[in-house]
């Protein structure tokens, strides 16, 4: 009964407390209660779980870019891995490199057991061509686990004209880690045969085919590096074993009736052809790979004899039609090649096709012909009327036709004056004979139509500051350009440059080195590399020169720099720098 009248006693004091306290508003004390709290250093406090659910509620509206950076915002407070992989997951479907790259490296930090994140980051330095980082990513997911695709990186770096030798420095230190690596090893033969040591790499490929779980590849790179040695005799016995081991392997197929094909023997080839269309359903891709084998192996007949089927499909590919044009028009048939490029609906190749047959009119002296073909497809096809309109200055451009392809321009401005598109191409030719007033204005009524256009902003921003010294008036322009468009490489570079024509040198230097990252170009390098110099940084601004001259060919930009400041060359290299006739910089 003591605990009960206790309990009683407690309720009745807080129930007459209740009623004993002020109600009216004038009596509500105003304090904040919270006031004298100690502060949350982790975890969720209020604004953190807000800006969470706020990314909730965008990711589940579709609108992922706000959901992944309000998932990253959150992740800056509570480190948490789950966290960041749900912002790159988001990142993912937001369209937006730059955003994706920041997630991934977060996660990453976060979770260094995580291979995902390295898969991501590598894929996206392969579409900035930064090879090296690629395969250093994938090296720490063969670390890991065996799905790291290292063949197949070394076969893009290969097919788009990388530098070989830092990636094989890499694969070397890590197969003598890893001998039992047997994707490492192949990545090294690959690139070792596209090096030029097909000896070398040819023994590598031999010691892994002793291996019992071997895969096709071996036999497959075995035999394509001896096509292109031109030795058909042990390419042809490399297919053929590997065909035994993986009788149904496409590539090793491919590759025999490639073989067929520089042996002259059409008939075995068509063989291989026939029983790759039996027994892959004859699908378009297949369709179109085995066109393009028959045309570099040049049998246009051959290549031609394969594509004419998909003609009669409902969904013929758009790469069906360029073929089969350009094989008409390398048989001289200029009319037939004409009806094919016509074929090609709008969407992609739409303009490429145009381009080729435009082209290929002027090609056979029939420019009067060009000019109407163009004219018309505007008639035809009323949505791609500006960009048919661009192609056609392009081409006169080409031609050394200047004052027509200004007076076509300038009629089209006249009819259609609201164009945003043209009259940016107007900015630009104006920018290109010299004409910055003219480019300024019109830079200027693009910004009065549409205030929030970033490439316009950017753009004049940019010429302000770099050809016309006007860096204050500059500024602001760049600035908002930059907050529209946060990600965009060539505004960084502007946003860096400015600032350093400002005397901002160091605040510069983040901006450009992002520009960098995100378009390793050679003027964006000639930039950070002298902000890098101002800044004390000379051997790194070095470095960059270094690895700028490699890369790109010819630099002008890099050689006006060193022309100013040749101290900055590296050892063999200054000679050159200062000989150089290019000193011309290029837009941003």
């Amino acid at each position: 009964m003591r605990t009960r009248l206790t309990l009683a006693s407690v309720l009745a004091l807080l129930l007459t407390g209740c009623q004993n306290a002020p109600t009216s508003p004038d009596a509500i004390l105003l304090d904040d209660p919270m006031k004298n709290a100690p502060a949350v250093t982790s975890g969720f406090d209020a604004d953190s779980l807000a800006s969470l659910l706020l990314a909730e509620f965008a990711g589940q509206r579709g609108d992922y870019r706000r959901a992944a950076e309000g998932y990253l915002d959150v992740n800056q407070r509570y480190a948490s891995p789950a966290l960041a992989e749900r912002a790159t997951l988001a990142a993912r479907y937001a369209d937006d490199s730059a955003l994706l790259e920041r997630t991934a490296l977060r996660w990453q930090r976060l979770d260094k057991e995580a291979t995902t994140p390295r898969h991501i980051l590598a894929s996206l330095a392969v579409q900035r061509g930064d090879w090296e980082t690629a395969l250093a990513q994938r090296l720490k997911v063969a670390d890991q686990e065996s799905e790291a695709e290292l063949a197949a990186l070394a076969e893009q770096a290969i097919a788009q004209d990388a530098d070989i030798t830092p990636l094989l420095k890499r694969l070397h230190a890590f197969v003598e880690r890893h001998p039992e690596d047997l994707d490492a090893q192949l990545a090294t033969a690959q690139l070792e045969a596209a090096n030029g040591d097909t000896a070398v790499a040819d023994a590598r490929l031999a010691r892994l085919a002793k291996a019992p779980e071997a895969p096709a590849e071996v036999w497959l790179t075995r035999s394509t590096i001896a096509l292109h040695d031109g030795a058909l005799d042990e390419a042809r016995r490399y297919t053929r074993q590997g065909l035994a081991r993986f009788p149904h392997d496409s590539r090793l197929r491919l590759t025999q009736a490639q073989i067929h094909l520089a042996a002259g023997n059409l008939e075995a080839a068509d063989e291989d052809v026939k029983r790759l269309l039996s027994r892959y359903d004859d699908t378009a891709p297949l369709r179109l790979a085995l066109a393009q084998m028959y045309l570099d192996a040049a049998y246009p007949d051959g290549a031609r004899r394969i594509l004419l089927p998909l003609l009669d499909r409902d969904d013929t590919p758009t790469a069906a039609y360029l073929m089969l044009g350009r094989i008409a028009e390398q048989a001289g048939d200029i009319d037939n090649a004409l009806l094919y490029y016509r074929q090609v609906p709008s969407g992609d190749g739409f303009i490429e096709a145009r381009a080729q047959a435009a082209k290929m009119l002027i090609r056979a002296q029939r420019p009067q012909d060009a000019s109407e073909f163009l004219r018309i497809e505007r008639l035809r096809h009323p949505d791609q009327r500006i960009a048919l309109l661009r192609l056609e200055i392009d081409i006169l451009d080409a031609q050394g036709k200047q004052e027509r392809a200004n007076e076509l321009l300038d009629t089209a401005i006249a009819k259609t004056p609201a164009s945003t598109a043209l009259r940016f191409q107007h900015a630009m030719r104006a920018y290109q004979q010299g004409d910055l007033e003219t480019m300024e204005a019109d830079l200027k009524a693009i910004i009065e139509r549409e205030p929030n256009n970033a490439e316009a902003l950017n753009a004049l921003g940019y010429t302000l500051s770099n050809d016309m010294g006007r860096h204050r008036e500059a500024l602001p322009l760049i600035e908002k350009a930059y907050r529209l468009e946060p990600d965009s490489p060539a505004i960084l570079d502007s946003l860096g440059w400015v600032y350093f024509h400002l005397g901002r040198a160091q605040e510069a230097l983040p901006y450009l080195r992002e520009a960098y990252r995100g378009q390793p170009g050679q003027e964006i390098a000639a930039h950070l590399a002298e902000v890098l110099a101002a800044t004390g940084r000379h051997d790194q601004a070095r470095e960059l020169i270094e690895d700028a001259q490699r890369r790109f060919s010819p630099h002008p930009l890099i050689d006006a720099l060193l022309r100013r400041q040749p101290e900055l060359a590296p050892d063999d290299t200054a000679s050159d720098a200062v000989d150089s006739p290019h000193d011309t910089e290029a837009d941003s």
